[in-house]
């Protein structure tokens, strides 16, 4: 049965001050999410960039799809959703600490609770969506 659905959209050139900022994106993703970059963030080639936009700007918006798919809203810290990749690339979504209480209060089934993430991304948009079976 679904227990929630969420989806979002983001503009990636939203998230190149953010590349640029090493303290926004600890704000606001896992360390797991973060990127490590080479040199300076002035020196980051323009595929590059590109590149860097779309990672964090669709985790970013897997965030959003969780926060809808639940039905709260943001009121967890960021961080504490994040996404991972498989060896054959899935991507995979998953929660602790705060956002893991809010979980388990908002679901009655959380331990039988499944999370599905899907990204998918073109030129200056991406999109993600989170399905919640339980």
């Amino acid at each position: 049965m679904i227990f929630g659905i969420g989806i979002d959209i983001a503009k990636t050139s939203r998230f190149e001050k953010w590349v640029r900022n090493p303290s926004i994106l600890e704000r606001f993703f896992n360390p797991k999410e973060i990127l490590k970059i080479e040199g300076d963030a002035e020196s980051i080639t323009k595929n590059r960039m590109s590149a860097l936009c779309q990672h964090y700007a669709a985790r970013f918006a897997a965030k959003e799809a969780f926060a809808k798919a639940l039905g709260t809203g943001l009121v967890f810290d960021l961080r504490d959703v994040f996404v991972a990749n498989e060896e054959n690339g899935k991507p995979v979504l998953f929660v602790e600490n705060s956002a893991e209480e809010i979980f388990r209060k908002v679901c009655p089934e959380f331990e039988r609770a499944k999370i599905f993430v899907s990204m998918s991304h073109e030129k200056e948009f991406v999109v993600s969506q989170v399905l919640i079976e339980i």
